[in-house]
């Protein structure tokens, strides 16, 4: 691809910066970054990368500019899409794309109309032990699928956190900015559609900010027959070496599998890197040799030339539709409150 001029409309999380960083390293230019609210961020992200902070938006509308990437507020996302389809532009964005039904429908009059390409950051498919575990599962080495179990612990740093995090109507709460990664993996490691989908969201801290919940289980069946168990919190310790001690465990018929997203720090001392296992009937455990596929920008680019991609557009409108689906199904619990125990 010939080198292209793109921009950042909306920098109020630093999840973008992987699509700049990768824009960057493939050669293409960046316009400038341009943020009305969270300047303290967007001013870091420009030195970091050497690229333009921006006073007004005008510059990132010119003909010129073909790519936007935006990590606007998660409620406002629908409005930089549309925006950028008026113009022409693709656009990639961080999740979630939306956050509530009414937003999915905009989202998919836009992909089905077709005149832009829409990418969102689900870039847990382009990890390597994710990647290397997706073509084990699909050359049948653990045999038929029976559950797949994920847990994804973050770091949260409330103090460091805009108030829009909190509320729910604005970022679209745990399910929708962390489940839906989970959610992403089982459609594409199961080769299948997600069944059915209920869960728990649990309030632990944090009581000013009364629409924050803080952990998150969900049970789901794909249609294949697939159990799957989805966890994710916000209770990484400040001393952890992580931000998160991501781990996924995979049982088939005839063996198991372990992902250890961010390693495991007792096994392999300071060299913390992800890790996966296999275990099968006939093999003791081994630590597999893990594969590194392309960039989730690379991707996405040549989705806009045309070409095969790991992550498609039907990918992201089933994942969204699957993890609002989750969400209306989900009990919100406020533990420790008799005067109000559970709400939704």
């Amino acid at each position: 691809m010939k080198k292209m001029t793109f921009g950042i409309l909306g920098c109020e999380h630093a999840h973008i910066g992987i699509f700049l960083e990768e824009m960057l390293s493939l050669g293409h230019v960046c316009a400038g970054i341009y943020e009305p609210r969270n300047t303290r961020l967007a001013s870091e992200m420009a030195a970091q990368y050497q690229v333009a902070l921006l006073n007004e938006c005008d510059r990132l509308l010119a003909e010129d500019v073909k790519l936007i990437g935006s990590a606007a507020i998660n409620n406002e996302k629908i409005e930089v899409i549309e925006r950028c389809e008026r113009l022409g532009k693709h656009v990639m964005i961080d999740k979630p794309a939306v956050t509530n039904r009414e937003g999915y429908r905009r989202l998919k009059a836009v992909m089905d109309r077709g005149d832009i390409q829409v990418g969102m950051l689900l870039t847990e498919r382009f990890q390597p032990p994710i990647y290397t575990l997706k073509q084990i599962l699909d050359s049948g080495e653990l045999g038929p699928l029976v559950s797949i179990g994920t847990r994804k612990p973050h770091l949260l740093n409330p103090e460091k956190r805009p108030p829009w995090f909190f509320s729910k109507s604005q970022s679209g709460g745990i399910m929708m900015d962390l489940l839906i990664h989970d959610i992403d993996l089982l459609r594409w490691l199961t080769n299948s559609e997600v069944g059915h989908a209920e869960g728990f969201a649990v309030k632990r801290i944090l009581p000013e900010y009364p629409e924050f919940y803080d952990a998150a289980a969900l049970q789901v069946i794909m249609e294949n027959g697939t159990v799957a168990q989805l966890y994710a919190d916000w209770h990484t310790p400040k001393r952890s070496w992580t931000w998160g001690d991501g781990r996924i465990f995979v049982a088939g018929t005839r063996g198991v599998a372990e992902c250890r997203l961010s390693g495991d720090p007792f096994a392999i001392g300071d060299q913390v890197r992800p890790l996966l296992f296999v275990t099968t009937h006939t093999d003791q455990p081994v630590q597999v040799e893990l594969d590194t596929p392309t960039t989730i920008t690379a991707d996405f680019l040549r989705r806009l030339e045309g070409g095969d991609s790991i992550l498609t557009s039907e990918d992201i409108l089933a994942s969204v539709k699957a993890s609002i689906d989750a969400d209306e199904q989900t009990r919100f619990i406020r533990t420790g409150d008799p005067r109000s125990p559970v709400q939704g």
